[in-house]
């Protein structure tokens, strides 16, 4: 047996022992060591480098790693063996999606714009923001020897004066602390309670001279990144937002390896503890620190996610999802609760799921679409939902038509060899000079943040530069010489948009030709799962008159070099809007609003799925739309004429 010790930047040495032949990242794995690993260790992203610091281990060089970086001890842990013992530093970039985690207290303007919007527009829809959810007073007369009424009694007999109604349940939470809490506040107590039908639970206990709020929890959980916003349920005021990389993301960076990886022995336990244990419940504790609140008092929590992360996050097998004829376990189901899946809040918590509509196409979709509003609209309008998959609705208050495509992670960062999700580091923006080649780019952090790599806002962003410089082909191919554009030993181009010594990296950060390729194919599975939905409904671009684009993939989109790239179609920009994280501003509305929730189960309902793989033309569209912009220049004539 060998022993190996996972050094960290900041954090305590985790060790564990192997037996000598065994792979390095599934080493990491047992330990649970958060180690990127978007290609679920195919040796084909790159990303989970380590540095080795002590002993040896068997790891040939690979194209990902320079020379210069072999010499330094840089590794790939997906391709390196244990011989002996070892210790590996694993440094912050490859950890970069638990080591980044990032909460917010939604100061500024901007934070809150799109959720004060969108509370809004579902108010004048009349889907009012009220919820069953309520906090009471209960001032009751102490105990004595001739009035011995035991305390759960005491208090139901007050709350049915108080609230008008008999059928009063006690959890067996608020039960524990009941004792307690009246005899220190003298019998004159709070109550959370919580409404369903003709019933009342109370869900918590504490002394009237407290200021007591109940409190929700709204939650996206994406394939790559998991965000979620704290909000008080009696007016909608967030309090808190927080993110995080997906847990689940070192087994795959796509649902497909996901699913196989729950298929292991243990995996479908492993995959639900990543994604609470690891992700939801650390983020939680931060956000509730933030907010000077204990877990415990968060009452409610809404999860909006695809129907793969839906099964994955409840431990349900999601194998079938896969595998014709595609068929989920649910697409509506009841509301498990905190205690039942682990998650760290009050145990009694009902935890709604966002109803699933296809294989693939999930709650995260059910929710954007009541974000969107196209269902009050009647102009024909595009929701598009930019992440790991590509989902698209098109429709308006008379219809709903959604599909999918698989689109892979370039928008969220994975694919990339730079690429990472819209945090701290990110370069979000850039341009580039025409005949100098030199990048000027913002970067996501605080004055003086280094880059780290590339978002999608600013991947959309250098592809357009690139391309409409000269500097890259339509297939993606560089075509012009200078100090930036590189080439390895096998031949492939890259351009250099920061130098190490001016990045917070141990090397160049560099888009590659593979890079491109990978967002070319991303934005041509958008561009042609639209272009083939329209035409199975008889329809073209022409008939559009609102395009509302999602995802968390920076500070918002460029619609006109989105365009200019072939990702969207051409139509007048002012047709565009950029909503942000739809899935979460979705299920912050059903958290708030019980009739937002109700609504969002209606359109699930008589939403039309579309399996785009039955298309016979859909597979010639995508090849047609793998091209800078497009194969066919006649779907761009705005761009003929510049």
């Amino acid at each position: 047996m060998a022993q190996i010790t996972f050094k960290f930047e900041q954090g305590e040495d985790i060790v564990i022992f192997a037996n000598e032949g065994e792979n390095l990242l599934e080493v990491a794995k047992k330990a649970n060591v958060a180690i990127d690993a978007p290609c679920s260790g195919n040796v084909s992203c790159g990303k989970c480098k380590v540095k080795l610091v002590g002993g040896e281990i068997d790891s040939p060089i690979t194209r990902h790693i320079s020379e210069e970086e072999y010499a330094q001890g840089y590794r790939l842990a997906c391709n390196s063996k244990v011989t002996g013992d070892v210790a590996v530093l694993i440094p912050d970039i490859s950890a970069a999606y638990r080591s980044r985690m990032k909460i917010a207290d939604l100061n500024s303007p901007e934070e809150i714009k799109i959720f004060n919007d969108i509370k809004e527009q579902v108010n004048e829809a009349g889907l009012p923001f009220t919820n069953s959810f309520s906090v009471v007073q209960a001032t009751m007369d102490e105990p004595t020897m001739d009035d011995t009424m035991p305390d759960n009694e005491r208090l139901r007999w007050k709350l049915t004066e108080v609230l008008g109604c008999d059928n009063i349940k006690i959890t067996y939470f608020a039960l524990t602390k009941l004792p307690e809490v009246m005899r220190n506040a003298n019998f004159d107590v709070k109550v959370v309670v919580k409404k369903e039908e003709e019933k009342y639970y109370v869900m918590d206990v504490f002394p009237a001279t407290e200021d007591v709020k109940a409190y929700g929890l709204a939650v996206d959980i994406g394939t790559t990144t998991v965000s979620m916003v704290l909000v008080d349920m009696a007016n909608g005021e967030i309090l808190a937002k927080g993110s995080s990389g997906n847990g689940q993301i070192r087994y795959g960076a796509d649902v497909i390896n996901r699913i196989i990886q729950q298929n292991q022995p243990g995996g479908i336990e492993t995959l639900k503890k990543a994604v609470i244990e690891e992700t939801i419940n650390p983020i939680v504790a931060n956000m509730a620190k933030s907010a000077k609140i204990k877990p415990t008092q968060i009452y409610s929590m809404l999860v909006a996610s695809n129907t793969t992360m839906n099964h994955l996050f409840m431990g349900i097998p999601a194998d079938y999802l896969r595998m014709e004829p595609f068929i989920p376990t649910f697409f509506e189901t009841e509301a498990p609760t905190g205690k039942d899946l682990g998650v760290n809040i009050n145990p009694h918590a009902e935890i709604g799921i966002a109803p699933n509509i296809g294989s693939y196409v999930g709650g995260d979709i059910t929710a954007g679409t009541l974000s969107s509003m196209i269902w009050n609209f009647p102009e024909l309008s595009l929701f598009i939902d930019l992440g790991t998959n590509g989902e698209i609705v098109f429709g308006n208050a008379d219809f709903l038509v959604s599909c999918a495509c698989s689109a892979g992670p370039a928008f969220e960062g994975g694919d990339i060899s730079c690429g990472m999700r819209a945090t701290d580091g990110a370069i979000e923006s850039i341009t580039i000079d025409k005949e100098t080649m030199e990048p000027t780019y913002s970067v996501i952090g605080d004055e003086g943040q280094k880059p780290v790599g590339l978002c999608g806002s600013g991947i959309i962003d250098i592809i357009y530069e690139l391309f409409t410089c000269g500097i890259i082909t339509p297939k993606g191919k560089f075509c012009r010489e200078g100090k930036r554009i590189k080439h390895d030993e096998y031949g492939i181009g890259s351009y250099v948009i920061a130098f190490k010594e001016d990045a917070e990296s141990v090397k160049d950060i560099e888009l590659t030709e593979v890079d491109i390729d990978n967002f070319i194919r991303a934005k041509g599975a958008i561009f042609s799962a639209i272009n083939v939905m329209l035409e199975m409904m008889d329809m073209d671009v022409s008939l559009l008159e609102k395009v509302f684009v999602a995802g968390g993939i920076g500070s918002g989109i460029n619609m006109q070099k989105a365009v200019c790239i072939g990702m969207l179609p051409d139509i007048p920009l002012e047709m565009y809007k950029y909503i942000g994280n739809s899935s979460l501003s979705g299920a912050y509305c059903m958290i708030m609003s019980d009739e937002a929730n109700a609504k969002v189960s209606e359109l699930s309902k008589s939403m039309t799925y579309i399996e785009l793989s039955n298309h016979p033309g859909y597979m010639d569209e995508f090849q047609a739309a793998c091209f800078l912009p497009h194969t066919n220049a006649s779907l761009f004539p705005s761009l003929e004429m510049k």
